[in-house]
Parts: C-alpha cells; structure tokens; sequence
C-alpha cells in the first residue's frame, strides 16, 4: 500500500473519478443539503452562493483519508491469439490523503468574495507488474487542483447569487505492460512467444485548463432554503513523455526499426474533460434541534468516451473506450444539535456509475453502482471555532469485467474477464475559524 498525497484518489469513494472530499461537514450529511448549506466557506465548492448568507469572513482546512479496497476475483485472461496469460491477481487499491481550503470575506452588506482551493477529480490505481491483467492496466494516476475564486451578490435578505471562475491544473501517469510476444507472433517475427516476452510503456502528462461554476441559494421561509448550483467542463491537452522498457528477447527494438522508430522514447498526449455537474439541494430545519436535507447532481460523464494517447513518433495510438453514461447521485440526511457544542451528523446516498457493462469496466476504473453511510461530528469550543469529524463507507455492487481482444485497443492487451469486489471508507476532519 502507498500513500498519495493531493488530489489522487482511489476509485472506490465516488462514481467514475470524481472527488467530492471538501468538506468534512457536508461529508458527515453524505452530501445532502450541499448545494443548500451555509454552515460555513467550505459550502462554496458546492455552491457559490453559499458565502452570501455567512456573516463573518471564514477560514476553513479539511483533510480527508480515502482507505478503499480493490479485488478482482476469479480473473482470467489470454492473449488475442488465445495463449493463456499468467501472472497473480493483483489488489489495485492505493490509500489517498486529500486536503482542501477556503477562505471567505465579508466586501459589504451586498457582497462576500470567496477563494476556494480544492480537487474536483481524481484517480489512483496501482497494480504489480507481473499481474494477470498488466498489459490493460499497471498505474494508472490523475492529480487534478481546482483554484476557485467566487463572488457571491446578495440583491435581498432571502436570496443570493454566485459565481465563481475555475483555474484546473491536472497531472496524469499511465503505465501497463505491453506483450510484444503477441505483437511479434501477429506480424509473423520468428521467436516471438505470446504473454511471455513482455515490455513497459510510462505516459505522463500535464495542463492547465479553465472553466466557471454557477449558483443560487433561496430561503423559502425562515427554516427551509434551497439551492441550485452549476459547474462547467473542463478542458485539458495533457501532454508529457511516453517511455519504452523493450523486451528482453528483442521483439520491441525489431518491431520499431521495421515502424520507423516506434516504440522508442517520445512525447505522448492525450484530451481529457472533466465534466460538468448540476446539483439541486433543499435544507429544512424541522425544530430548533433537528435539520433535514435532501440533494440530488448530474453529472455529464457522457463527456467522458473515447481516450486517445498518441505519440510524436510511429508508435500506435492506444485508445480506450469507455463510452460512459451521464449519472445522477441522490442523498438524505439530517443534523442535531445534542447541546451548544455538539452537533451530531448522518446521511445516506446512492451514486451512480457511469460504466455502462462489462465490456467498459477496466482495472484502471472498476467503479460500480454505490451507496453510502455517513455519520459526523462538529464540536465547537468556543463561539469561533469548530472542529468536524466524519466518516462515510461506501458499499459498491459487485461488478462484472469482460474485456476482449477484439473491441477497440484491446488486440494486443487480449481478453480479461473477472469480477470486482470493491469498497472504501473516507475519514475526514475539518477545522473551521470565523473572524
């Protein structure tokens, strides 16, 4: 096991590769009310507008520890020309600590500016070498950080408005070993052997990319108020160096010669998009100890098809398609106030994958349909300061894989079929001061 520190986190804690680790507050609700909460800064990485109804110029730090859990049971795998592949079945989870701060201050009764930095992103998978499914997938990172500055206008008492401009920087590393055995054998190389004479390809890469989030925060009445909050894609060219470790046996060096130079150090690139969302959250305080929230977010992973890695010399493209689903994520939960310094914390949730089947759900993302328990704590010492624990398990479906040689960019990865057993806790902590 390792630890990654920033931005890169197993796939276990939420759909696809999202991050929704900001707050520890919203995180002990299971995210229900995010969009509609204003307990404090934190809030602004759901909805902007949440800064307008907080009174007091805020500072607040989170940092959540993502523990998940990855296997792969009954794994079976064989080249395209049907040789067996053999190796261990590997565990692919890797430990993350993911941090974030927010700042907010009060310009007038109008006005509240806001500075948010955090990840909306990301993913770390890791695998060994030798393992039965290396030539899909070995390590397999994205690292993303968000700087966020929002503004938030508040035209009445009841209602406030925000937006915010978003400033992405992403870092990504893919690795998987290649089988030039097959590749040799394909192009009739004599002592070519399948699975059995086996490089290593390394792609890095790295981008800024810009986008926007929207948001409006409404009271309905005194005790209930409702949010809606909206963020943009956001667009990188990840661009980097692309590595070659060749076989032992040759095959590499005559099969690059004979491709003009392929399978030679270079520079690799690739488009990525993260996607948008839109989230809708509703908050209620029912009596004076007790609140209710509700949320439900979109999330565009349609965005997310076809991934092209291509190179400045004659080495193939690798593609992956993944032609993932658009998916909704929905959550309960409810707050009390135990006494002035304790504030108890639950949730429930159920979030989406956006794998469509079997036949897309590879070793660097083996998400499935998931649900949440959540339960928190905030105690406050003194009337400025807070500190919030929570934790949240997520409970994922076994999932099926069933990759083939024969779908696009598989020919020379081969087949692998397998089911994931998969789940995660998140432990987070956040210490929040008003000034």
């Amino acid at each position: 096991m390792t630890i990654a520190l920033a931005a890169s986190v197993g796939t276990a804690a939420a759909s696809g590769f999202q991050i929704r680790e900001q707050s520890a507050k919203a995180l002990g609700n299971a995210m229900a009310g995010a969009s509609a909460g204003a307990e404090d800064a934190s809030y602004m990485a759901y909805n902007p507008a949440t800064i307008g109804h907080l009174p007091e110029n805020q500072l607040t730090g989170n940092l959540s520890y993502i523990d998940p859990e990855i296997r792969l049971k009954h794994a079976n795998a064989s080249t395209a020309l049907g040789t067996p592949i053999q190796g261990p079945t590997d565990d692919g989870d890797v430990n993350a600590l993911v941090p974030a701060l927010t700042a907010k201050w009060r310009l007038n009764e109008k006005f509240d500016l806001g500075l948010g930095v955090y990840s909306f992103w990301g993913l770390k998978t890791d695998y060994n070498r030798a393992w039965i499914g290396r030539y899909h997938a070995v390590d397999t990172s994205l690292t993303t950080v968000a700087i966020n500055p929002v503004l938030a206008f508040k035209p009445t008492p009841q209602l406030s408005v925000g937006a915010g401009l978003i400033a992405q920087y992403a870092n990504a590393r893919l690795t998987n070993a290649i089988d030039f055995g097959t590749i040799g054998a394909a192009q009739g190389l004599p002592g070519a052997n399948p699975g059995n004479q086996d490089g290593f390809a390394r792609v890095t890469g790295d981008d800024w990319g810009f986008g926007f989030n929207l948001g409006a925060l409404y009271e309905l009445t005194p005790n209930t108020r409702i949010g809606i909050a909206y963020r943009s894609k956001v667009e990188h060219t990840l661009k980097g160096k692309a590595s070659f470790d060749p076989d032992q046996a040759g095959i590499a060096n005559t099969l690059g010669a004979a491709l003009g130079g392929a399978f030679t150090d270079t520079v690799g690139k690739a488009d990525l998009t993260t996607p948008a969302t839109a989230s809708l959250g509703v908050l209620h305080q029912a009596t004076k100890r007790l609140a209710l929230m509700a949320e439900v977010q979109w999330t565009n992973w349609s965005e997310f098809g076809r991934l092209v890695v291509k190179f400045d010399n004659n080495t193939p493209n690798s593609v992956t398609d993944n032609d993932w689903q658009d998916t909704w994520f929905a959550s309960i939960g409810a707050s009390y106030r135990l006494t002035n310094r304790w504030l108890l914390r639950a949730g429930l949730a159920y979030d989406q994958t956006p794998i469509p089947d079997p036949r897309h759900r590879t070793p660097r993302i083996p998400g499935s349909d998931r649900k949440w328990l959540a339960l928190g704590t905030t105690y406050s010492p003194v009337a400025n300061f807070d500190i919030t624990g929570s934790w949240v398990h997520a409970f994922l479906s076994d999932a099926d894989s069933n990759l083939k040689a024969g779908d696009e960019g598989n020919s020379a990865r081969g087949n692998l079929t397998g089911t994931y057993k998969v789940s995660a806790d998140v432990f987070s902590l956040q210490a929040a001061w008003r000034f």
